[in-house]
């Protein structure tokens, strides 16, 4: 009985999945498609119905939907590329651990999927056997929630289901308003002014050219401007494909001596643009400003070579591990700094979890320290080292690098004496970390003395955190640097 339910669940919901496609054109459809789904759940009792379908159909503007275009014979379960990350549009298949015909259980690894950000292990939660792989492992990049294995129920099924190959389709949600704006009817222009008038199409201003949203989200990633994009769309419409097709024109012809320059192109990778997607949007969207304080470093110096002397060896702490220390105990005399934006709402966050930046090979990543301020050096220490590793092996999990609400970016071990970073959204602030260096200065005594003097610069987002708040901050952070003893006690 339990079994023939579960049939029923999986027949119902890929139901769902292959009249959603129709069902789910706009946000007023989708409307009535959640209403039908509370009468089929009243009619057939099935709690499960609200929860998968809610997650199948959600219809936001932006939101991307893909819909099979055949409908999956009875007991052929389709296996989707999973999203591992927020940002992660599409991942690499890099090792089957199954082969078809081989028997799953729940909690089985199927396959690892290289993220924008890592390499991540595919957990299948049913039982099952394997009926047919749809892609190989390889490095070309799979969309999210395209098909990329057929699992049947029974054994007796693999032969059948192995003649199955499901169609997918990746269409962007167009928003339908109840209200159309109507436009003036013009007068039909002379043939000869056609072209021109499909030029001035073309090439007016954003806001003026109908496009669906995915199409305009497409050219936003892309780098395209989206007036450039001639649409083929009802009523000269810009849809995706008509981005996706766009190819723009020649480029004007260089200098010779740059045209005979030797070089070398290297394809982007996946976290590479991912990487400059966000911050090509944070130093567009977020109005940052900069703060920058000097921080004497000599008491924090002795003190680091004591405690790193009394270790035995067993724990080497860093500066490093006394700034992300200074910075997360900075946030409870501000916790308005500990802030992000969220458009509707400012959301600060209880505790600290520091963003720490790494560089790999791939680019740059920023796992997290979590809880900083309640964690001790030596703790801080060893985490910070522990993600570090697993950053340059490329095996960090989600959770090890997703969220943060304060990131720490120092590059003083390069020499660098002070430098402006962007900020990570939804994040308020970044705190960039110069090297120490020699610095004649006058005590208050009035003598002149040399110290050792680190520049530390936050930049802030304006929308979360004034110049203010962000100033308190610096100087709750230089106090903790200065006074070596606050870290510890």
């Amino acid at each position: 009985e339990k079994k023939n339910k579960s049939n029923m669940q999986r027949r119902l919901v890929r139901n769902i999945v292959a009249n959603s496609k129709v069902i789910a054109r706009s946000q007023v459809c989708g409307s009535m498609m959640m209403k039908n789904m509370n009468t089929i759940k009243k009619q057939q009792g099935h709690q499960y119905v609200s929860f998968n379908t809610k997650s199948m159909i959600q219809l936001g503007q932006q939101q991307l939907l893909r819909a099979y275009t055949t409908e999956a014979p009875d007991g052929v379960e389709i296996v989707e590329l999973p999203s591992v990350s927020p940002t992660m549009t599409e991942g690499v298949i890099v090792e089957w651990f199954v082969a078809e015909g081989d028997k799953v259980e729940p909690g089985d690894i199927l396959c690892s999927i290289k993220s924008d950000k890592a390499v991540v292990e595919f957990e299948y939660q049913e039982e099952g056997y394997v009926a047919k792989i749809l892609e190989e492992a390889s490095d070309n990049p799979v969309p999210v929630r395209k098909p990329i294995a057929l699992i049947v129920e029974e054994e007796g099924d693999i032969e059948a289901a192995k003649g199955f190959t499901p169609s997918y389709e990746e269409e962007g949600q167009e928003e339908v308003k109840e209200e159309e704006v109507v436009e003036e009817q013009k007068a039909p222009e002379p043939a000869k002014e056609e072209a021109k008038t499909e030029t001035k199409t073309a090439s007016s201003s954003d806001d003026r050219i109908r496009a669906s949203p995915f199409a305009r989200k497409l050219a936003i990633e892309k780098g395209i401007d989206i007036g450039a994009v001639v649409g083929t769309g009802p009523n000269g419409r810009v849809v995706a494909a008509d981005v996706e097709e766009y190819t723009p024109s020649a480029r004007k012809a260089m200098p010779d001596v740059i045209a005979s320059a030797d070089y070398e192109d290297t394809p982007t990778s996946m976290m590479r643009a991912t990487i400059a997607k966000r911050l090509l949007e944070s130093k567009t969207q977020v109005p940052h400003y900069y703060l920058t304080v000097e921080v004497e470093m000599d008491a924090l110096m002795e003190a680091r070579a004591l405690i790193n002397k009394r270790g035995n060896g067993e724990y080497k702490l860093s500066v490093n591990d006394f700034i992300i220390k200074a910075a997360a105990l900075a946030m409870r005399e501000v916790p308005e700094v500990n802030s992000s934006w969220q458009g509707d709402v400012i959301r600060q966050y209880k505790n600290v979890d520091v963003s720490v930046a790494v560089q790999t090979d791939n680019g740059l990543i920023t796992p997290i320290v979590p809880k900083a301020e309640g964690t001790g050096l030596v703790g801080i220490s060893n985490k910070v080292k522990e993600l570090a590793t697993k950053a340059r092996e490329n095996t960090l999990q989600p959770h090890e690098y997703q969220g943060g609400t304060f990131t720490v970016s120092n590059l003083g071990m390069f020499g660098i004496k002070e430098f402006s970073a962007i900020i990570n959204p939804p994040q308020a602030c970044i705190l960039a970390v110069g090297t120490a260096s020699k610095k004649i200065t006058q005590n208050a005594e009035g003598d002149y003395e040399s110290v050792a003097v680190m520049n530390a610069t936050l930049s802030c987002d304006h929308r979360v955190v004034d110049g203010a708040v962000g100033a308190r901050w610096l100087k709750a952070f230089k106090a903790n640097m200065e006074d070596p003893l606050r870290l510890i006690l």
